[in-house]
């Protein structure tokens, strides 16, 4: 029998980054998410990116949904010409699904080793009285403005779209190595075999 040397891998991506808002969420994924904010507040974000809220029901992190229609109905008691939806892209890490109120992981998630924590529609919680899906993000650097919509003013939106066309301190660079665009930095390393700077988000790598 012929013996075959390789070393390397080859992964294939799932890149459909929707799913229904009853679906879980996969930990280490990035999907499509929603945030609605004032116009001011979405120049600002898109400049700079996303700030740590200092508290919430989940506690610390960045509010956001995959049902837009959560979205679309924030903020609360502001008017519609003021409201703007941000389109995400968001790398949830780690994913701890609440689903009760006063879940003993309710706040504290994040010390726990968790990324995102998730709240499944109509799960009964009082503090969601809507019923919509909704997600807490810990780290802002994990999400990156892609779009706006349902912005009332069509000038108003044309400057967002152009804001967002510029360089920002909120948008990441891609990985050198694997060109995978994140929000977070890899950590390249060495081949134990060939020697060359290897990433493990490669699609694919074979020693030669």
């Amino acid at each position: 029998m012929m013996s075959v040397d390789f070393c390397g891998w080859e992964a294939h991506y799932d890149d459909n980054h929707h799913l229904n808002a009853n679906q879980e969420p996969q930990s280490g994924r990035i999907y499509t998410m929603y945030h609605g904010t004032k116009v001011q507040t979405a120049r600002m974000i898109i400049q700079n990116g996303f700030q740590q809220s200092s508290g919430g029901m989940l506690g610390p992190g960045v509010y956001i949904s995959r049902d837009k229609k959560k979205a679309q109905r924030y903020p609360l008691n502001t008017s519609l010409s003021d409201k703007v939806v941000l389109k995400l892209r968001v790398n949830v890490g780690k994913v701890k699904k609440i689903d009760q109120d006063n879940h003993p992981m309710q706040k504290t998630w994040h010390t726990e080793g968790y990324d995102t924590a998730w709240v499944p529609p109509q799960c009964g919680m009082k503090a969601v009285p809507s019923g919509l899906e909704e997600d807490c993000v810990w780290d802002p650097n994990r999400i990156e403005v892609i779009d706006v919509q349902h912005v009332a003013d069509a000038t108003i939106e044309a400057e967002l779209k152009t804001l967002l066309q510029k360089p920002s301190n909120q948008k990441s660079p891609a990985c050198d190595i694997c060109k995978r665009k994140v929000n977070f930095p890899h950590q390249t390393q060495a081949c134990w075999q060939c020697g060359k700077k290897i990433c493990p988000f490669m699609a694919k790598h074979v020693c030669k």
